[in-house]
């Protein structure tokens, strides 16, 4: 619901959210999360009014007149906010979208009306993780003490270079973190590939699936709703937003789906 969601004590920064589209149909809990969470440290959030579709479903169907429609969409709504108080950062919770709002500068660069304003809005697009990884956070409430294989999405590792920072984030909070074998290979999301092509899709996803699994973990870790539904549809084991882990472990709600920390078996020795 568009609105200001205010900052809790001392206020550290404002920002915008993007709500998506498909991401709050299958799993409204994610945006629910970082709202909560960028609140408790300090960060207000402000839900723009009229903003929508980021666009990347449709261009990669290749309907580009319908992608650039959705982009010139957003970047008025952002605007507005940006206009009317400032904004630190754009940000952005599923990671297909972030890659297609970084690029709202390229797509838009030979509209006059729209190229500068364009531009401004891909500088301030951020991944929550890579936002969450620039600024202070506070000490862990909520013990971590769990295996998770974190699985960088072809739109966060390829499309943003953002590597390092989710997982950094996982460690300090407390999550030992596995790396999956052939991380750098696609789990058969990619955007409408799956609908478009489910047999290799399918493929990929059960070569993905075999890979987490080799680590052993309690849970699978990752940044993009598309990963996730797809990664689900393989495997029994919880795979949660990485933000929704980070929410709880800082206070927050514990993610529906999250298993709890397996009981460590002490030896005794027999005394002689």
């Amino acid at each position: 619901r568009p609105g200001s969601h205010a900052s809790a004590g001392t206020k550290r920064g404002r920002v915008a959210i993007l709500t998506g589209c498909a991401q709050p149909v299958l799993k409204p809990g994610i945006n629910e999360a970082t709202i909560r969470l960028l609140n408790r440290i300090g960060v207000e959030v402000v839900v723009p009014e009229g903003e929508g579709c980021c666009g990347a479903l449709v261009h990669h169907m290749g309907r580009e007149h319908a992608a650039l429609d959705d982009a010139r969409n957003n970047v008025d709504a952002w605007t507005r906010v940006f206009d009317n108080g400032g904004l630190d950062a754009i940000i952005i919770t599923a990671s297909g979208c972030g890659t297609t709002i970084k690029d709202y500068g390229y797509m838009l660069r030979e509209d006059p009306a729209y190229a500068d304003k364009a531009a401004r809005v891909s500088a301030l697009a951020k991944d929550i993780t890579e936002y969450l990884a620039s600024i202070e956070m506070p000490p862990p409430v909520n013990g971590a003490d769990l295996v998770v294989a974190y699985h960088s999405a072809c739109s966060m590792q390829h499309g943003q270079k953002i590597t390092v920072q989710p997982k950094a984030l996982l460690k300090a909070a407390g999550f030992t973190v596995k790396d999956p074998p052939e991380g750098h290979l696609c789990c058969g999301s990619a955007g409408t590939y799956n609908i478009m092509q489910p047999e290799i899709a399918r493929t990929l996803r059960d070569r993905k699936v075999k890979n987490i699994e080799r680590t052993r973990p309690d849970l699978i870790a990752t940044g993009n709703i598309g990963c996730m539904t797809q990664i689900a549809g393989g495997t029994d084991i919880p795979i949660i937003h990485t933000v929704e882990l980070l929410d709880w472990v800082y206070g927050g709600d514990r993610p529906a789906g999250l298993p709890h920390a397996p009981q460590k078996t002490v030896k005794l020795e027999a005394a002689e």
